[in-house]
């Protein structure tokens, strides 16, 4: 399997799963750095790897009014302050062409949006541009149809390749996780994370917001791990219910320790060789 350095650690080749987490969108400078540091200090207690995200820009929103973030310029310097200052690596969505460069130069991790993984130049253009691309599966997609896109970002000359499950669609405003296409995609060679908290959202479930089933979140991160997957990807906020995009599916910070916790215990079972 690829193996793929981010800072000081490898994702892949069955190291212990990377962290990647945040709030879904920022919605300020100050609570971006508070949530950053408070996931920091967390992870280093429980020597989990992490990578910082949170998104400048949502361009997909349910509603035309629906709260987007703070736009490209504001939204990386924020992202930039955040890596230098707390010494994190940090990773973000793109969904225009012309925030490729800007965000290449300021992230470690740059993401293609699930909406955006057959668009095939914009892929490539991103590979060539980006360290590391982490490309999100749709929504529409089979695990199987990943090879196609995987081949994309590598022949543009990058092999820093993570690929992100975030559910599939099922019927109306709502998606469904099958764990078996964590091994599937796996098999291809690369990293694999899985976005626990996306894969419980009820896209457009609120008719001008989508939905969410936080209760489900442990649940699904829990098989994830035991399916031997790369890293786990969770949207985390102080107080949900105020968060200005997906509050419904994500994470109560002060409840991830427990989970984390948990996870750290499964994954090292699953990642130790049987005696």
């Amino acid at each position: 399997m690829k193996r793929i350095k981010i800072s000081k650690f490898i994702i892949g080749d069955n190291k212990k799963f990377v962290l990647i987490a945040g709030p879904c969108v920022l919605e300020n400078e100050k609570s971006a750095i508070d949530t950053a540091r408070y996931l920091k200090r967390l992870t280093a207690k429980l020597d989990i790897p992490f990578i910082f995200k949170a998104s400048y820009d949502k361009a997909n929103r349910t509603s035309i009014n629906s709260y987007r973030g703070p736009g490209a310029k504001k939204g990386l310097a924020i992202l930039e302050k955040i890596k230098e200052e707390l010494n994190i690596p940090v990773l973000s969505d793109v969904h225009r062409f012309e925030e490729i460069d800007a965000a290449a130069k300021i992230l470690d991790v740059v993401q293609v949006p699930a909406f955006l993984c057959r668009q095939t130049d914009f892929i490539t253009e991103i590979a060539k541009k980006a360290r590391v691309i982490n490309i999100k599966k749709g929504q529409f997609l089979a695990p199987w149809d990943m090879a196609n896109v995987i081949d994309k970002a590598r022949k543009a000359g990058n092999d820093n390749i993570m690929i992100t499950e975030r559910g599939t669609s099922f019927g109306y405003n709502n998606l469904v996780f099958d764990v078996r296409s964590l091994p599937i995609v796996r098999n291809m060679g690369y990293p694999v994370i899985f976005d626990a908290t996306h894969s419980v959202q009820l896209p457009g479930g609120e008719g001008t917001s989508s939905g969410g089933q936080r209760d489900m979140v442990k649940y699904l991160a829990r098989a994830a791990v035991a399916a031997d997957v790369d890293g786990i990807f969770f949207e985390v906020h102080k107080n949900p219910e105020k968060a200005l995009c997906d509050g419904a599916n994500s994470l109560y910070l002060n409840e991830l320790e427990i989970l984390l916790t948990m996870l750290k215990k499964i994954d090292s079972l699953i990642k130790s060789p049987i005696k």
